[in-house]
């Protein structure tokens, strides 16, 4: 195999009576796509809960994953926490407002005009440690603190990267997967080599309007019972979802590391495959795993096989994944880009190129791919 620039990804996914990502309307998200209108799970869904998943697989038990804050509120919260508790608020607050403007902008000291923020766990203790300094040398004295604190804020506003000199993980693992941008210092942005596509239904949506009520238990022999009556939208489906990892640029975020890229690598195919996203946990329990998982090895640029379910197919594995079979050999007769391939599949289909294996199989690949850039660790 030629050195991989890229890691593709595939996966179908069923579930039922579900709603798995809802818009401002309370609705499933859809997609018009073929002349048909599909369901749709966003690419923030999926990110957020491959990146919050309390799992054997969580990306937090990897070691060396620096932690990630993405909040309006974090200077608030994690740098002027406990520590701040009986200092005089008159030497705090100046402080305080000279960081939230260096870091969120000219209005950063209003909450709602702030944007939302990811900050890397060695730039909270930076941020934590100048504000301890910049307290303790202000001994108590407000006007002081303002000038401590005016100093501080011309050396810092707009130079995000002050805060994080020469870290290996700036914006913690979270950032260096699925990046940064900072609006107020662009200098301070990270690429993402994490590309997450929309999934959506193979075939046209399949939805309804699930009508229920509230009982109450106590209700007298004449009263309905009916305490609150609402409706909701449920849908099933069999999404299609597509993942590129940019290894070289995953790579670099990572410091060089193969070893840090091949951990998250393995643990991103279990999470992928593993973790659902869903709302309404209680009430619809969508809970499922991949019915098929296709990872690609190649050093061309990366192709998604959505094409392959333009036409709605039906909401069935193995058609689904026997018309992917048939995009795909297409692709490689007219392209011949010569990926190298694992597949790990509920069906019996054949997938062109591909060696057949289990999850740990496929993981296991990908965890092996960055040393293929970086030779054997020392």
């Amino acid at each position: 195999m030629t050195d991989p620039r890229f890691l593709q990804i595939h996966f179908l996914a069923p579930y039922t009576a579900a709603l798995l990502n809802r818009d401002d309307s309370g609705l499933a998200k859809r997609l018009p796509y073929g002349g048909s209108l599909r369901t749709r799970v966003s690419s923030q869904c999926l990110k957020r809960h491959w990146r919050l998943a309390d799992d054997p697989h969580s990306l937090r038990r990897i070691a060396g994953a620096d932690e990630a804050y993405r909040s309006r509120e974090t200077v608030d919260r994690k740098v002027f926490d406990e520590w701040a508790e009986g200092h005089d608020e008159a030497v705090l607050k100046p402080i305080r407002e000279a960081m939230l403007t260096a870091i969120y902008g000219d209005k950063g000291t209003e909450k709602k005009s702030r944007q939302t923020l990811l900050l890397g766990a060695v730039e909270v203790a930076y941020l934590k440690a100048e504000a301890q300094r910049l307290v303790a040398e202000a001994a108590g004295d407000a006007k002081r603190a303002a000038e401590l604190a005016k100093e501080w804020h011309k050396a810092h506003k707009a130079n995000l990267k002050a805060l994080s000199e020469g870290a290996k993980l700036p914006g913690g693992l979270t950032g260096a997967l699925f990046g940064r941008m900072v609006t107020s210092d662009p200098k301070a942005n990270i690429d993402a080599p994490v590309h997450v596509a929309h999934a959506f239904t193979v075939h046209a949506e399949e939805a309804e309007s699930d009508y229920f009520i509230a009982a109450d238990d106590l209700a007298r022999d004449e009263d309905t019972g009916a305490d609150t009556i609402q409706e909701t939208e449920l849908t099933s489906g069999l999404f299609y979802g597509y993942v590129v990892v940019d290894l070289p640029g995953l790579l670099d975020n990572l410091g060089g590391d193969a070893r840090l890229a091949g951990d998250v690598l393995h643990n991103l195919l279990y999470l992928i495959a593993e973790v659902s996203p869903g709302a309404k946990l209680g009430s619809t329990a969508p809970y499922s795993r991949a019915a098929f998982m296709l990872v690609e090895a190649g050093d061309r640029q990366p192709r998604s096989l959505a094409e392959a379910f333009r036409t709605a197919c039906p909401a069935n594995t193995s058609v689904a994944v026997g018309k992917l079979a048939d995009h795909l050999a297409a692709l490689d007769a007219a392209y011949a880009t010569g990926e190298t391939r694992r597949v790990m599949s509920l069906t019996n289909a054949e997938i062109p190129g591909a060696g057949r294996g289990t999850l740990a199989d496929l993981a296991t690949f990908a965890k092996g791919l960055p040393e293929l850039l970086t030779g054997p660790a020392a």
